[in-house]
């Protein structure tokens, strides 16, 4: 028996298609060992977002050749899909698998194990006839590839993967190039998929994407088109889930018909990740990103007009190319206008192939780390306000795991609006949904939980 060993990097789509290759590797009859170990294969599922993403890809597959020169390393995913011609050149690399083709896995590697087989001397030979049927030209396709889970690497919360690709082709992302056009999951295939993680024992659910805002969608960007709300009303009606949670929306599909329907779904979190990138219209427009600051706020205000005090959470990119001081303060005043739950902070990261990389203006990486950390200290301060609104309220928190803090032993879990909490107490109350009160801060980011008594 084969072992083998998995290593995820990037986004919770590569985490859900990770789980399913996992999944059928085990079925298969393969032996799953974690990645620190000695194993006969490595599979590295990589991430190109980013040039740093592209490095620790390349970073993860040589430090598997180096545990075991013997072993076979596969990349699979992004990294290989946007860069081809670096991967295929790469001597630690043995199998290159892109996009859309993972769901073929074994008997993509069992041909190369029996072709190496016969001759050791053949493997790179027998990689570079692969290499037709294991990267495909992914721009030209609209097979959604389809995949299906029992049970995930999360033991209460599953996120499941419904839409694949990307058509927004924003100036400084690479996604399109290494993902494709937009694609869909059939809608019963999520319910059942959603059905099968309940009996499972899962109680809450993430319907995740690489363009969440494009389900359903079959041509042009009208996010009219988009069924994404019939997606959540369907998944609501399954019994055994009591969480519905959401990946990054497009600020675009956010209308007052949108979110009063989404309202009336008692089962969805208020927890929305509402894309920004800038604070600033000039920069937006750079970034070709297809909504203003004013229409922004709009959006925000929709949410929160149907949702009490819902966490919003969002993604900002500083130092773009051109980006002023005059550009990022104006960014700044509008995140405090916002006042977000968290932000993710970004520092631009050049990536070859995109419009912003041939861009003048780009920013010295000290100027761009003075205001990443000019923004994380705005993001802790709003942080913690958001979470001091909580206190003292009746909530409900999902537990997942134990830890420990200041050397008592704690368990953790998130309300619905996604607060971290901690409860003091010596039972297993994993996968159990308790009601309480959040009491007070045990450290910067987590919140003491006190369960209701009766």
């Amino acid at each position: 028996m084969k072992s083998v060993a998995f290593h995820n990097l990037g986004c919770k789509v590569n985490g859900y298609e990770m789980d399913y290759m996992q999944q059928i590797m085990q079925e298969k009859g393969y032996r799953i060992v974690p990645f620190d170990e000695k194993a006969d294969i490595y599979i590295i599922n990589t991430c190109t977002v980013t040039n740093i993403a592209d490095r620790k890809s390349r970073q993860m597959l040589h430090r598997a050749k180096k545990r075991n020169p013997e072993a076979v390393v596969v990349a699979v995913g992004c990294y290989v899909q946007a860069g081809k011609e670096d991967a295929l050149k790469d001597v630690s690399i043995d199998l290159a698998i892109g996009n859309n083709r993972k769901k073929d896995l074994i008997p993509i590697l069992e041909e190369f194990l029996a072709n190496r087989e016969k001759d050791k001397t053949l493997s790179e030979t027998a990689c570079k006839t692969l290499q037709g049927r294991t990267i495909i030209d992914i721009g030209r396709t609209d097979e959604y590839e389809a995949m299906e889970l029992c049970c995930t690497a999360e033991h209460t919360r599953a996120f499941i993967k419904v839409q694949d690709g990307c058509n927004q082709f924003c100036s400084y992302c690479i996604i399109p190039y290494a993902r494709g056009r937009i694609r869909s999951r059939e809608m019963q295939d999520v319910v059942e998929e959603v059905g099968r993680l309940s009996r499972n024992g899962y109680r809450e659910v993430v319907l995740t994407g690489i363009h969440l805002s494009s389900y359903g969608m079959t041509k042009g960007n009208d996010f009219s088109e988009s069924r994404l709300l019939e997606l959540i009303e369907h998944v609501q009606q399954q019994e055994g889930i009591e969480r519905i949670r959401l990946g990054s929306l497009e600020p675009r599909i956010i209308t007052e018909e949108f979110v009063n329907r989404l309202s009336e779904c008692s089962k969805l979190c208020p927890h929305f990740h509402l894309s920004l990138q800038s604070g600033c219209d000039g920069v937006l427009e750079r970034m070709n990103r297809k909504y203003s600051t004013e229409e922004y706020y709009e959006k925000v205000c929709i949410l929160r007009k149907y949702f009490d005090n819902p966490a919003i959470t969002t993604d900002v990119i500083v130092g773009f190319p051109g980006e002023t001081q005059e550009e990022f303060e104006e960014t700044k005043a509008f995140l405090q206008k916002i006042g977000f739950y968290e932000m993710h902070i970004f520092k631009y990261s050049k990536r070859k192939g995109t419009v912003a990389a041939d861009m003048e203006g780009q920013i010295p990486e000290a100027e761009k780390t003075l205001r990443s950390n000019e923004l994380l200290r705005l993001e802790g301060e709003m942080s913690r306000k958001y979470r001091e609104t909580h206190l003292h309220k009746q909530t409900e928190v999902l537990f997942e795991e134990e830890k420990t803090i200041n050397g008592k032993k704690y368990q953790i879990g998130h309300t619905r609006e996604y607060i971290r909490a901690a409860c003091r107490t010596e039972e297993n109350l994993s996968g159990q949904i308790v009601k309480g009160v959040l009491t007070d801060f045990p450290e910067a980011d987590i919140l003491l939980f006190q369960p209701q008594t009766h």
